[in-house]
């Protein structure tokens, strides 16, 4: 119904922004990824909005890009995943990490986002996965090659006593720094002097 609204930023909070068009403010609720995003307070801005509408109320949804916006759409859709649980993971993880963790199958990246348990987590992956793949396309999401080396050095670390999320950063470093895709040995080798 309201595509997107245009106008001056009147109020900007972590969880919602006061926007004036022509003396009408709108409260629209945004993730931490817009509020990022937005600049300060009092310029010029557009978003892209989703209403809600229940029996009691109409929610107004901010978003800086349209991308986000089709992503909290289909998050939506899933069920047991309410607005409020689909903005928690747009404010927990930028929309590309979302993207690409339902892409890959990422069960434990899904389920890292509090609320979210591994149930709701391996729902939200099948029931999205090809949609995600075909409203942003391959290109857009990054489902790289050595995903299988990062996800056999993680279970390695794991095996040999490492927390999950530590080593997962260090592994994540690891693969960021690397000129050429390393070997899993590489790896695990790599993130043992890091951990």
């Amino acid at each position: 119904m309201i595509y997107h609204l245009k106008g001056q930023l009147v109020e900007k909070n972590p969880t919602y922004v006061v926007i004036d068009c022509n003396g009408v403010g709108y409260f629209l609720h945004i993730s931490l990824h817009t509020f990022a995003l937005l600049k300060s307070a009092s310029e010029a801005i557009s978003l892209y909005t989703h209403l809600q509408v229940k029996e009691d109320s109409h929610t107004l949804f901010g978003f800086m890009d349209k991308s986000e916006r089709e992503l909290f759409r289909l998050l939506i859709s899933v069920s047991g995943i309410g607005a409020s649980t689909a903005r928690t993971m747009l404010s927990s993880l930028d929309p590309k990490q979302i993207m690409d963790a339902i892409a890959t199958a990422d069960v434990a990246t899904i389920q890292s986002i509090k609320g979210i348990g591994a149930k709701t987590a391996q729902r939200v992956i099948l029931d999205l996965k090809d949609k995600v793949l075909k409203v942003f396309g391959e290109g857009e999401i990054f489902v790289s090659q050595n995903n299988t080396n990062k996800e056999e050095a993680l279970s390695a670390l794991e095996t040999l006593g490492f927390a999950r999320k530590p080593a997962e950063k260090v592994v994540d470093r690891i693969m960021k720094d690397a000129t050429e895709d390393p070997t899993v040995e590489t790896i695990i080798k790599l993130a043992l002097k890091n951990l």
